[in-house]
């Protein structure tokens, strides 16, 4: 072997010893705390959920990025890894309620070839914090051989990769996800839970539950749809913008208050979606602008000089308040009152739309179509007051408004209303 051939395959050696140790995460206990330990130092999860803005996610202080599939994930780790992001990286495992069958040992075997396959493509990225195996697949769930999947697929990345820790991701806690996770699923490492209002109880559900390995809080955000008011006709009342946020506080500090087993969480969602309404789950609105809740991040990641999003702080119709199952007349006059402030005194831009309620709603973050909006006439508008003519058809609807800033923020609130 000639010197240079010797020169240049030491170099490959030291490089790519290099790139696997820059992304080596570790779990450690100390004193009967679990702590991340990223590179050698501890790392405590400011993450969200979702790969877009990622400067921005950096920007309010973030540090990490959760996927829920391992498609294009070698694109997602180079991008998270130019802004000093980690990214955990989510193996869709296939759900029951769509149609995976897990008594079916070809599918099963056919599942974990595949992972096994993008898995060694991707195992020593440094943007790699830690795996993922499933999202809920214990959503609507009969046949327990999923968690001997969800274990098979655990042990291989684990004989690939010993340098991140693997987690599985359940919907909420209770205790016979727990009695299955810790013995049908030893290999797993850490426990994912997503949780909305049920992050107010999460530590001592955990605890309650006999969980005594760490967790993260793979999802959080506004009260579910399913936790929230209901009209008497039988729809969810969305939170305003401003009233996501202040949750945001409560949840977040629920959040970091268990310093024993958490080891952080991904605010979700990272993006927007429709689901149940077009407004309900994303930190961003449709346009990419921001809302408040985001604010709330960068208040306890980072505190950066980011200019902040409108709020709303009044929304009603005919002097009512959304959760009072306001029904109206066909055609009549709607009377709507709004009362807004911005921090910075931007300009503001209001947009206001209405839409029939939608009705492909699904379960599981599935994906649903938005309602086509509805042309309305305008009786008159003032600066806080507009009044425009219901629909003449019966039916559920919804009347949105939309504040924006000029520093691309947005505030938004809508109010669900019958035409009878």
């Amino acid at each position: 072997m000639t010197l240079k051939k010797y020169l240049v395959l030491l170099f490959v050696f030291v490089f790519f010893t290099n790139y696997a140790q820059q992304g080596k995460t570790e779990i450690v206990e100390i004193n009967n705390q679990f702590h991340l330990i990223r590179n050698g130092s501890p790392y405590f999860i400011k993450g969200a959920g979702g790969d877009t803005k990622l400067s921005l996610l950096k920007e309010i202080g973030g540090n990490s990025i959760r996927t829920w599939t391992i498609d294009n994930a070698k694109t997602i780790l180079d991008k998270a890894h130019e802004h000093g992001i980690s990214v955990c990286i989510g193996l869709w495992v296939g759900h029951e309620r769509h149609g995976f069958d897990y008594n079916d040992e070809y599918s099963v075997e056919a599942q974990l070839l595949y992972f096994e396959r993008e898995v060694m493509k991707i195992k020593d990225h440094p943007a790699l914090l830690m795996w993922a195996v499933g999202n809920e697949v214990d959503l609507f769930y009969k046949n327990f051989r999923v968690w001997n999947a969800v274990e098979d697929i655990s042990k291989m990345i684990k004989k690939h990769d010993s340098n991140h820790p693997i987690m599985t991701v359940t919907a909420g806690i209770d205790p016979a996800e727990v009695y299955m996770i810790k013995n049908y699923c030893p290999s797993v490492d850490i426990l994912g839970i997503n949780t909305y209002g049920g992050v107010q109880s999460l530590s001592k559900s955990v605890k309650m539950f006999g969980w005594d390995k760490p967790y993260i809080v793979t999802e959080w955000g506004p009260y579910g749809h399913w936790e929230s008011p209901t009209t008497d006709w039988g729809v969810a009342v969305e939170s305003t913008s401003k009233e996501k946020a202040e949750f945001r506080k409560i949840a977040y500090n629920y959040i970091t208050s268990d310093t024993n087993l958490c080891l952080g969480s991904y605010a979700f969602l990272w993006g927007h979606k429709q689901e149940q309404t077009p407004t309900w789950y994303g930190l961003f609105t449709e346009d990419g602008r921001s809302t408040q809740s985001i604010d709330i991040l960068n208040e306890y990641w980072s505190n950066s000089r980011k200019n902040k999003a409108p709020i709303i702080e009044k929304f009603q119709l005919n002097g009512l308040e959304k959760e009072e199952s306001i029904r109206v007349k066909k055609g009549s006059e709607c009377f709507f009152t709004y009362d807004y402030f911005d921090f910075e005194n931007d300009s503001l831009n209001f947009e206001f739309i209405l839409m029939p309620e939608s009705t492909d709603k699904k379960a599981g973050g599935d994906f649903e179509t938005t309602p086509e909006p509805i042309k309305f006439n305008i009786v008159r508008k003032n600066t806080n007051t507009l009044v425009i003519n219901s629909p003449k058809k019966t039916g559920a609807y919804r009347f949105f408004i939309y504040i924006r800033d000029n520093g691309n923020n947005v505030a938004t609130a809508n109010i669900p209303f019958y035409v009878k």
